[in-house]
Protein backbone atom coordinates (compact mmCIF):
# COMPACT_ATOMS: atom_id res chain seq x y z
CA UNK A 1 0.00 0.00 0.00
CA UNK A 2 1.63 3.51 -1.01
CA UNK A 3 1.47 6.59 1.45
CA UNK A 4 -1.42 8.46 -0.19
CA UNK A 5 -3.66 5.27 -0.26
CA UNK A 6 -2.74 5.19 3.80
CA UNK A 7 -3.61 9.02 4.12
CA UNK A 8 -6.91 8.26 2.25
CA UNK A 9 -7.76 5.06 4.01
CA UNK A 10 -7.52 7.45 7.52
CA UNK A 11 -9.90 10.46 5.70
CA UNK A 12 -12.47 7.64 4.67
CA UNK A 13 -12.73 6.12 8.15
CA UNK A 14 -12.77 9.69 9.63
CA UNK A 15 -15.88 10.50 7.24
CA UNK A 16 -17.16 7.07 7.47
CA UNK A 17 -17.18 7.48 11.56
CA UNK A 18 -19.26 11.15 11.12
CA UNK A 19 -21.31 9.98 8.74
CA UNK A 20 -19.96 11.61 5.75
CA UNK A 21 -21.26 10.82 2.36
CA UNK A 22 -18.55 12.47 -0.12
CA UNK A 23 -14.81 13.26 0.58
CA UNK A 24 -13.57 15.60 -1.81
CA UNK A 25 -9.77 15.74 -2.36
CA UNK A 26 -8.34 18.85 -4.96
CA UNK A 27 -5.17 19.22 -5.60
CA UNK A 28 -4.14 22.69 -4.11
CA UNK A 29 -6.55 22.93 -1.42
CA UNK A 30 -7.59 21.33 1.89
CA UNK A 31 -9.38 17.73 2.11
CA UNK A 32 -13.17 18.43 2.59
CA UNK A 33 -16.00 16.25 4.18
CA UNK A 34 -19.76 16.29 3.14
CA UNK A 35 -21.79 15.75 6.41
CA UNK A 36 -25.59 15.61 6.51
CA UNK A 37 -25.34 17.92 3.21
CA UNK A 38 -22.94 20.10 4.67
CA UNK A 39 -19.09 20.75 3.29
CA UNK A 40 -16.41 20.84 6.23
CA UNK A 41 -13.00 21.20 6.34
CA UNK A 42 -11.02 18.19 7.52
CA UNK A 43 -7.74 19.24 9.27
CA UNK A 44 -5.25 21.42 7.75
CA UNK A 45 -3.07 19.83 4.84
CA UNK A 46 -3.56 20.52 1.44
CA UNK A 47 -2.79 18.54 -1.42
CA UNK A 48 -0.39 19.21 -4.15
CA UNK A 49 -1.03 18.39 -7.46
CA UNK A 50 2.02 15.46 -6.85
CA UNK A 51 0.19 14.21 -4.56
CA UNK A 52 -2.99 13.66 -6.28
CA UNK A 53 -1.29 12.16 -9.20
CA UNK A 54 0.19 9.77 -7.08
CA UNK A 55 -2.99 8.44 -5.16
CA UNK A 56 -4.39 8.05 -8.70
CA UNK A 57 -1.48 5.89 -9.69
CA UNK A 58 -1.73 3.95 -6.61
CA UNK A 59 -5.62 3.07 -6.20
CA UNK A 60 -6.10 2.35 -10.22
CA UNK A 61 -4.97 0.01 -12.65
CA UNK A 62 -2.91 1.12 -15.36
CA UNK A 63 -5.08 0.54 -17.96
CA UNK A 64 -7.87 2.95 -15.54
CA UNK A 65 -5.00 5.27 -14.88
CA UNK A 66 -4.29 5.03 -18.99
CA UNK A 67 -8.02 6.27 -19.65
CA UNK A 68 -7.84 9.20 -16.84
CA UNK A 69 -5.16 10.19 -19.17
CA UNK A 70 -6.83 9.93 -22.10
CA UNK A 71 -10.64 10.83 -21.24
CA UNK A 72 -9.21 13.62 -18.29
CA UNK A 73 -12.45 11.69 -15.85
CA UNK A 74 -12.66 8.49 -14.45
CA UNK A 75 -15.44 6.17 -13.02
CA UNK A 76 -14.85 3.04 -10.79
CA UNK A 77 -15.63 2.12 -7.02
CA UNK A 78 -12.89 1.87 -4.31
CA UNK A 79 -13.06 -0.75 -1.35
CA UNK A 80 -12.22 -0.20 1.84
CA UNK A 81 -13.60 -2.96 3.76
CA UNK A 82 -16.41 -5.78 3.54
CA UNK A 83 -18.15 -2.91 5.08
CA UNK A 84 -17.55 -0.14 3.73
CA UNK A 85 -17.49 0.21 -0.24
CA UNK A 86 -16.95 4.05 -2.18
CA UNK A 87 -17.82 5.55 -5.86
CA UNK A 88 -15.33 7.23 -7.21
CA UNK A 89 -14.49 9.61 -9.83
CA UNK A 90 -11.27 11.60 -10.64
CA UNK A 91 -11.51 14.34 -13.14
CA UNK A 92 -8.69 17.30 -13.57
CA UNK A 93 -9.06 21.18 -13.08
CA UNK A 94 -7.22 24.28 -13.03
CA UNK A 95 -4.52 22.96 -10.23
CA UNK A 96 -4.34 19.10 -10.89
CA UNK A 97 -6.54 15.88 -10.69
CA UNK A 98 -9.50 16.50 -7.88
CA UNK A 99 -11.20 13.01 -6.79
CA UNK A 100 -14.77 12.50 -4.97
CA UNK A 101 -15.10 9.05 -3.24
CA UNK A 102 -19.23 8.81 -2.22
CA UNK A 103 -20.55 6.33 0.14
CA UNK A 104 -22.23 3.41 -0.91
CA UNK A 105 -23.80 1.73 1.71
CA UNK A 106 -23.43 -2.04 1.71
CA UNK A 107 -26.30 -2.97 3.60
CA UNK A 108 -29.86 -2.89 1.52
CA UNK A 109 -32.93 -0.96 3.61
CA UNK A 110 -36.16 -1.69 2.99
CA UNK A 111 -38.68 1.33 2.47
CA UNK A 112 -39.75 1.58 5.60
CA UNK A 113 -35.94 1.65 7.17
CA UNK A 114 -35.30 4.62 5.50
CA UNK A 115 -38.48 6.24 6.34
CA UNK A 116 -39.66 6.59 2.56
CA UNK A 117 -43.81 6.44 1.73
CA UNK A 118 -45.06 3.20 2.41
CA UNK A 119 -46.66 3.52 -1.22
CA UNK A 120 -43.22 2.69 -3.20
CA UNK A 121 -43.34 -0.84 -2.24
CA UNK A 122 -46.13 -0.76 -4.43
CA UNK A 123 -44.01 -0.19 -7.53
CA UNK A 124 -41.88 -4.16 -6.66
CA UNK A 125 -45.28 -5.67 -8.12
CA UNK A 126 -45.64 -3.82 -11.34
CA UNK A 127 -45.02 -6.67 -14.27
CA UNK A 128 -43.90 -3.60 -16.91
CA UNK A 129 -44.15 -0.62 -17.73
CA UNK A 130 -41.35 2.43 -16.95
CA UNK A 131 -40.42 3.29 -12.63
CA UNK A 132 -38.77 6.70 -12.84
CA UNK A 133 -36.89 7.48 -9.79
CA UNK A 134 -35.90 11.22 -10.22
CA UNK A 135 -33.75 14.19 -7.97
CA UNK A 136 -30.45 15.87 -7.47
CA UNK A 137 -27.31 14.00 -7.35
CA UNK A 138 -27.25 13.07 -3.65
CA UNK A 139 -30.87 12.87 -2.92
CA UNK A 140 -30.74 8.98 -2.50
CA UNK A 141 -32.29 7.62 -5.63
CA UNK A 142 -29.86 4.96 -5.92
CA UNK A 143 -31.16 4.08 -2.34
CA UNK A 144 -34.36 4.44 -3.20
CA UNK A 145 -33.93 1.83 -5.93
CA UNK A 146 -32.08 -0.46 -4.51
CA UNK A 147 -34.93 -1.06 -1.59
CA UNK A 148 -37.26 -1.52 -4.35
CA UNK A 149 -35.04 -3.88 -5.91
CA UNK A 150 -34.35 -6.09 -2.60
CA UNK A 151 -38.08 -6.22 -2.07
CA UNK A 152 -38.44 -8.04 -5.84
CA UNK A 153 -35.50 -10.22 -5.18
CA UNK A 154 -37.56 -11.57 -1.61
CA UNK A 155 -40.59 -11.83 -2.86
CA UNK A 156 -40.71 -12.92 -6.30
CA UNK A 157 -38.52 -15.00 -9.36
CA UNK A 158 -37.58 -13.13 -12.01
CA UNK A 159 -34.43 -11.94 -14.28
CA UNK A 160 -33.12 -8.72 -13.11
CA UNK A 161 -30.41 -7.16 -15.21
CA UNK A 162 -28.87 -3.75 -13.87
CA UNK A 163 -26.68 -1.46 -15.79
CA UNK A 164 -24.51 0.85 -14.23
CA UNK A 165 -21.49 3.69 -13.94
CA UNK A 166 -20.67 1.88 -11.60
CA UNK A 167 -22.27 -0.69 -9.42
CA UNK A 168 -23.11 0.66 -6.53
CA UNK A 169 -25.47 -2.03 -4.42
CA UNK A 170 -24.03 -5.43 -4.64
CA UNK A 171 -27.81 -7.69 -4.70
CA UNK A 172 -27.47 -11.29 -4.13
CA UNK A 173 -29.17 -13.63 -5.42
CA UNK A 174 -32.38 -14.73 -3.54
CA UNK A 175 -36.13 -15.22 -5.11
CA UNK A 176 -34.37 -13.98 -8.49
CA UNK A 177 -31.43 -14.33 -10.54
CA UNK A 178 -29.32 -10.85 -11.26
CA UNK A 179 -26.76 -9.90 -13.55
CA UNK A 180 -25.40 -6.64 -12.87
CA UNK A 181 -22.84 -4.89 -15.14
CA UNK A 182 -20.67 -1.88 -14.86
CA UNK A 183 -20.36 0.39 -17.90
CA UNK A 184 -16.25 0.44 -18.60
CA UNK A 185 -15.97 -2.65 -17.56
CA UNK A 186 -18.93 -5.08 -18.60
CA UNK A 187 -20.61 -3.05 -21.32
CA UNK A 188 -19.39 -0.12 -23.30
CA UNK A 189 -22.01 2.09 -23.02
CA UNK A 190 -25.68 2.56 -21.02
CA UNK A 191 -27.39 2.11 -24.85
CA UNK A 192 -25.16 -0.95 -25.75
CA UNK A 193 -25.98 -2.77 -22.34
CA UNK A 194 -29.58 -1.76 -22.63
CA UNK A 195 -30.04 -2.89 -26.14
CA UNK A 196 -28.44 -6.14 -25.24
CA UNK A 197 -30.82 -6.91 -22.30
CA UNK A 198 -33.23 -6.98 -24.40
CA UNK A 199 -31.87 -10.41 -26.10
CA UNK A 200 -30.93 -11.49 -22.44
CA UNK A 201 -34.17 -13.17 -21.85
CA UNK A 202 -35.15 -10.48 -18.54
CA UNK A 203 -38.00 -9.64 -16.70
CA UNK A 204 -36.86 -6.64 -14.72
CA UNK A 205 -34.23 -3.69 -16.51
CA UNK A 206 -32.47 -1.49 -13.90
CA UNK A 207 -30.54 1.43 -16.24
CA UNK A 208 -28.54 3.53 -13.90
CA UNK A 209 -29.16 6.72 -15.61
CA UNK A 210 -31.15 7.68 -18.67
CA UNK A 211 -28.76 9.81 -19.72
CA UNK A 212 -29.12 10.52 -23.71
CA UNK A 213 -31.86 10.57 -26.50
CA UNK A 214 -30.85 6.85 -27.23
CA UNK A 215 -31.12 5.12 -24.17
CA UNK A 216 -34.04 6.96 -23.30
CA UNK A 217 -35.74 5.51 -26.35
CA UNK A 218 -34.70 1.69 -25.82
CA UNK A 219 -35.90 2.55 -22.23
CA UNK A 220 -39.04 3.13 -23.82
CA UNK A 221 -38.99 0.57 -26.50
CA UNK A 222 -38.13 -2.14 -23.77
CA UNK A 223 -41.33 -1.31 -21.38
CA UNK A 224 -43.52 -0.98 -24.62
CA UNK A 225 -42.45 -4.51 -25.36
CA UNK A 226 -43.52 -6.01 -21.73
CA UNK A 227 -40.43 -5.74 -20.05
CA UNK A 228 -40.22 -3.86 -16.51
CA UNK A 229 -37.61 -0.91 -16.85
CA UNK A 230 -36.08 1.27 -13.12
CA UNK A 231 -34.03 4.43 -13.93
CA UNK A 232 -33.20 7.17 -13.21
CA UNK A 233 -33.20 11.35 -14.29
CA UNK A 234 -31.63 14.25 -13.10
CA UNK A 235 -35.17 15.90 -12.82
CA UNK A 236 -37.11 17.57 -9.21
CA UNK A 237 -40.62 16.51 -9.85
CA UNK A 238 -42.87 14.35 -12.12
CA UNK A 239 -43.99 17.10 -14.30
CA UNK A 240 -40.31 18.56 -15.25
CA UNK A 241 -39.33 14.44 -15.38
CA UNK A 242 -41.92 14.09 -18.52
CA UNK A 243 -41.29 17.47 -19.99
CA UNK A 244 -37.33 16.37 -19.92
CA UNK A 245 -37.94 12.88 -21.70
CA UNK A 246 -40.34 14.38 -24.38
CA UNK A 247 -37.81 17.92 -24.99
CA UNK A 248 -35.12 15.54 -25.79
CA UNK A 249 -36.56 13.87 -29.19
CA UNK A 250 -37.26 16.22 -32.28
CA UNK A 251 -40.54 18.36 -32.10
CA UNK A 252 -41.79 15.19 -35.09
CA UNK A 253 -41.44 12.90 -32.55
CA UNK A 254 -42.49 14.72 -29.59
CA UNK A 255 -46.13 13.26 -30.21
CA UNK A 256 -44.98 9.55 -30.14
CA UNK A 257 -42.91 9.78 -27.02
CA UNK A 258 -45.92 11.33 -25.29
CA UNK A 259 -48.46 8.57 -26.38
CA UNK A 260 -45.69 6.18 -25.26
CA UNK A 261 -45.27 7.62 -21.95
CA UNK A 262 -48.69 7.70 -20.95
CA UNK A 263 -49.17 4.42 -21.98
CA UNK A 264 -45.96 3.03 -20.39
CA UNK A 265 -45.18 5.39 -17.35
CA UNK A 266 -46.03 3.16 -14.51
CA UNK A 267 -44.81 6.12 -11.90
CA UNK A 268 -42.04 9.00 -11.39
CA UNK A 269 -40.28 8.78 -7.47
CA UNK A 270 -39.32 12.57 -7.17
CA UNK A 271 -37.22 13.12 -3.69
CA UNK A 272 -34.79 15.78 -2.36
CA UNK A 273 -33.03 15.53 1.01
CA UNK A 274 -34.55 18.33 3.67
CA UNK A 275 -32.20 18.97 6.71
CA UNK A 276 -34.27 17.98 10.00
CA UNK A 277 -34.00 20.03 13.34
CA UNK A 278 -31.55 17.55 14.75
CA UNK A 279 -28.89 18.09 12.18
CA UNK A 280 -29.81 14.88 10.08
CA UNK A 281 -31.81 15.17 6.82
CA UNK A 282 -34.99 13.51 5.62
CA UNK A 283 -36.46 12.61 1.97
CA UNK A 284 -39.25 14.57 1.22
CA UNK A 285 -40.88 12.71 -1.97
CA UNK A 286 -43.18 13.37 -4.42
CA UNK A 287 -44.87 10.37 -6.04
CA UNK A 288 -46.60 10.18 -9.59
CA UNK A 289 -48.70 6.55 -10.03
CA UNK A 290 -50.00 5.55 -13.24
CA UNK A 291 -53.93 6.33 -13.11
CA UNK A 292 -56.12 6.90 -16.37
CA UNK A 293 -56.43 10.83 -15.13
CA UNK A 294 -52.32 10.94 -15.28
CA UNK A 295 -51.66 9.20 -18.85
CA UNK A 296 -54.81 11.58 -19.75
CA UNK A 297 -53.04 14.45 -19.04
CA UNK A 298 -49.75 13.11 -20.12
CA UNK A 299 -50.86 12.49 -24.01
CA UNK A 300 -52.64 15.57 -24.61
CA UNK A 301 -49.82 17.54 -22.91
CA UNK A 302 -51.38 19.22 -20.04
CA UNK A 303 -48.58 18.27 -17.58
CA UNK A 304 -49.35 21.57 -15.91
CA UNK A 305 -52.01 19.77 -14.41
CA UNK A 306 -49.90 16.66 -13.15
CA UNK A 307 -49.54 18.89 -9.80
CA UNK A 308 -53.14 18.91 -9.34
CA UNK A 309 -53.95 15.43 -9.97
CA UNK A 310 -51.33 14.42 -7.78
CA UNK A 311 -52.82 16.08 -4.54
CA UNK A 312 -56.53 15.21 -5.30
CA UNK A 313 -55.20 11.38 -5.25
CA UNK A 314 -53.26 11.56 -2.31
CA UNK A 315 -56.33 9.40 -0.03
CA UNK A 316 -56.97 7.09 -3.33
CA UNK A 317 -53.64 6.44 -4.98
CA UNK A 318 -51.47 7.07 -2.50
CA UNK A 319 -49.82 9.90 -4.76
CA UNK A 320 -48.83 13.35 -3.54
CA UNK A 321 -46.74 16.27 -4.08
CA UNK A 322 -43.46 17.22 -2.90
CA UNK A 323 -45.26 20.56 -0.98
CA UNK A 324 -47.77 17.77 0.68
CA UNK A 325 -44.73 15.39 1.75
CA UNK A 326 -42.92 18.48 2.98
CA UNK A 327 -45.94 19.15 4.77
CA UNK A 328 -46.39 16.09 6.20
CA UNK A 329 -42.57 16.22 7.42
CA UNK A 330 -43.42 20.03 9.46
CA UNK A 331 -46.51 18.51 10.98
CA UNK A 332 -45.12 15.43 12.13
CA UNK A 333 -42.13 17.95 14.07
CA UNK A 334 -39.45 16.63 12.02
CA UNK A 335 -38.55 20.56 10.30
CA UNK A 336 -39.21 23.80 11.11
CA UNK A 337 -40.96 26.12 9.80
CA UNK A 338 -37.90 28.39 8.00
CA UNK A 339 -36.61 24.92 6.46
CA UNK A 340 -40.47 23.77 5.24
CA UNK A 341 -41.02 27.46 3.51
CA UNK A 342 -37.48 27.41 1.92
CA UNK A 343 -37.63 23.88 0.59
CA UNK A 344 -41.58 24.04 -0.54
CA UNK A 345 -42.09 24.22 -4.12
CA UNK A 346 -44.33 27.04 -3.63
CA UNK A 347 -43.78 28.87 -0.29
CA UNK A 348 -46.78 31.11 -0.21
CA UNK A 349 -49.25 28.42 -0.56
CA UNK A 350 -47.18 26.34 1.89
CA UNK A 351 -47.42 29.43 4.42
CA UNK A 352 -50.99 29.60 4.03
CA UNK A 353 -51.28 25.73 4.90
CA UNK A 354 -49.58 26.16 8.36
CA UNK A 355 -51.47 29.25 8.91
CA UNK A 356 -54.49 27.00 8.59
CA UNK A 357 -56.01 28.01 5.01
CA UNK A 358 -56.68 26.34 1.93
CA UNK A 359 -56.72 22.70 0.78
CA UNK A 360 -54.35 20.16 3.08
CA UNK A 361 -54.71 22.98 5.99
CA UNK A 362 -53.05 22.55 9.05
CA UNK A 363 -52.18 24.46 12.05
CA UNK A 364 -48.84 23.30 14.04
CA UNK A 365 -46.93 25.21 16.76
CA UNK A 366 -42.98 25.91 15.65
CA UNK A 367 -40.52 24.27 17.49
CA UNK A 368 -36.92 25.85 18.55
CA UNK A 369 -34.26 23.79 16.10
CA UNK A 370 -31.32 22.74 16.93
CA UNK A 371 -28.06 22.18 15.25
CA UNK A 372 -26.00 18.43 15.87
CA UNK A 373 -22.02 19.64 16.16
CA UNK A 374 -19.03 17.43 14.52
CA UNK A 375 -16.12 17.60 16.60
CA UNK A 376 -13.36 18.17 14.81
CA UNK A 377 -14.39 20.04 11.83
CA UNK A 378 -14.94 23.75 10.85
CA UNK A 379 -17.80 24.98 8.96
CA UNK A 380 -17.02 26.58 5.39
CA UNK A 381 -16.55 30.35 5.27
Amino acid sequence: MGQMEEKLKLYLRTMVSHEGSDLHLKAGSHVRVRIHGVLKILGKEELDAEQMDLLAREITTPEQYDSLQKNKSLDFSYILSEKHRFRVNFFYQMQGLSAVFRVIPVEIKTVEELKLPPVINDFASVQRGLVLVTGVTGSGKSTTLAAILDKINREYKKHIITVEDPIEFVHQDRGCLINQRSIGQDAKSFSDALRAALREDPDIILVGEMRDLETIDIALHAANTGHLVFSTLHTLDAKETIDRIVGMFPEGEQNRVRMSLASVLEGVISQRLIPTKTGSRIAAVEILKKTARIGQLIAEGRDSEIPDALFEGKEIYGTQTFDQALLDIYKDGIIDEKTALEYASNPADMKLKMQGVGRGAIVKEDEENTDMEVFGFKEEE
